[in-house]
């Protein structure tokens, strides 16, 4: 947008905003909002709300998560149960083309490659976003990555047909790709179109569809359903369904308001999208918080990595980031998702058992995640947090005592499993909810005296 854009300056569409109060009602009238007694959060008593979940608001973010967090949590999930499947698949095309079985080895390196690419395509998505969201905006990047989740559903589903395990290799990297550019696209997306008082809850779905799409591949993958010999191919082409229904019903859907109005400058188009993410016609007040927002952040300076962690003023901030980032991202969840069935194994459980105890995990997942929705804007983020990481520290001790003692008693391997339930539900219901670093510092750090170099 123009830099000399002023609140003044806004749509003659936009309607001024009166903050002025009248005075009390008279016979029949009804008593005007500011002098009605006011609750927590300076929300007038008896205004729930539900007022701000418009029907808009709950489409973007059901189809939105559904096409997308949706699919990260099936993917995550889904190559644990048909493992034994698939490993036998390997075997026989490289027996069909090398006249000989594969070296255990070879399988083991094989197989680790192919589970641990989906995190390599994720980090490949990350770092596309920047490029492809700039041009393509929020809602047409989230559509355009529609592609890449069918094309490496078909790469994978068709894998067994035609005899090629590396077309399942490239598939997961591709699926890997669509999850980087997803979990990077969609909260920023929710986070533009919600007002402020619902945003922590509505960025809690991206958070819920990773879960519920975690629990539908365990699920999917049981022995009754598609958890076969002859049908494991087709747990990848589910992969289809979320994909396509976020391709066909996410152009009903506005652009995001901040992309209109900062990218595009396309005022208007803004004022639109907001009135139909709000559900009212004035929303004057809310562009104008945004072009204050704007206009603080043109004021801001880019600086190097290197001297952003030497300047003193921020350096609270920064290291905050950096050591909450850290342990999100290697406290070891992920190796749970993709070694379930080998820890449960190794945990003494029973092999026929282990994709039922293996359900349970996604259950509490998700009850944990909906738990989290529910209670993050009254508790806040910082005691989640906290007491996540604080809760999966203690039971990750107990687990690693468990299974080191775990053939000494027949009880002990029960109480692995209550540990590894207990650690997924602290970090569904903790870290999990902190989706946005730049929540804790949204605004750039005050001085008395301006420093030159302030970033």
């Amino acid at each position: 947008m123009n830099s000399s854009m002023e609140p003044k300056d806004l749509s003659s569409a936009l309607l001024t905003s009166d903050t002025s109060c009248p005075g009390p009602s008279g016979p029949g009238r009804e008593q005007p909002e500011c002098h009605r007694p006011r609750g927590s959060g300076g929300r007038p008593l008896g205004q729930g709300r539900r007022k701000d979940w418009t029907f808009s608001l709950l489409a973007a973010s059901l189809v939105g998560a559904f096409g997308s967090s949706f699919l990260y949590g099936y993917n995550l999930s889904v190559v644990n149960a048909p493992t034994r499947y698939i490993k036998a698949f390997y075997n026989e095309s490289w027996q069909r083309r090398h006249g000989h079985p594969i070296d255990p080895d070879t399988l083991t390196l094989l197989w680790s490659v192919t589970v641990s690419i989906f995190a390599i395509g994720g980090l490949v998505g990350t770092l596309m976003v920047k490029m492809i969201g700039k041009i393509l905006g929020r809602k047409h990047t989230l559509l355009v990555n529609n592609g890449f989740a069918i094309s490496a559903a078909l790469l994978m589903a068709c894998s067994f047909q035609a005899g090629a395990f590396e077309m399942l290799i490239v598939g997961r990297f591709v699926m890997g790709v669509d999850g980087g550019i997803a979990l990077s696209v969609l909260p920023m997306y929710l986070k533009e179109i919600s007002p402020k008082e619902i945003r922590g809850s509505l960025g809690q779905v991206t958070a819920i569809f990773i879960c519920v799409g975690v629990f539908t591949g365990q699920l999917l993958g049981l022995p009754e359903l598609l958890g076969k010999e002859s049908t494991w191919p087709y747990l990848f082409g589910v992969i289809v369904v979320p994909a396509f229904v976020q391709l066909v019903s996410l152009p009903f859907l506005p652009e995001s308001p901040h992309y209109l109005l900062f990218e595009k400058q396309n005022e208007a188009g803004a004022v639109k999208a907001f009135q139909k993410f709000l559900g009212k016609a004035d929303v004057s007040q809310v562009m104008e918080e945004i072009l204050a927002e704007n206009r603080v952040q043109r004021n801001i300076r880019l600086v190097p990595v290197l001297e952003l962690l030497r300047a003193p003023f921020v350096r609270c901030q920064v290291i905050t980031v950096v050591v909450i980032m850290a342990c999100y991202q290697l406290c070891g969840l992920n190796a749970i998702w993709f070694y379930t069935n080998s820890i449960f194994g190794k945990a003494g459980i029973a092999p026929g058992s282990i994709p039922y105890v293996t359900l349970s995990t996604g259950g509490v997942e998700t009850l944990a995640a909906v738990f989290s929705g529910l209670v993050i804007e009254r508790l806040g983020r910082r005691p989640l947090l906290i007491g996540g990481f604080v809760l999966m520290t203690i039971f990750f001790g107990i687990l690693t005592i468990t299974l080191t003692l775990q053939d000494r008693a027949p009880w002990v391997p029960y109480l692995s499993i209550v540990c590894i339930l207990a650690i997924i539900a602290s970090f569904c219901s903790g870290p999990a909810s902190w989706a946005d670093p730049l929540l804790l510092h949204s605004a750039p750090p005050r001085h008395g005296r301006r420093d030159p170099r302030q970033v």
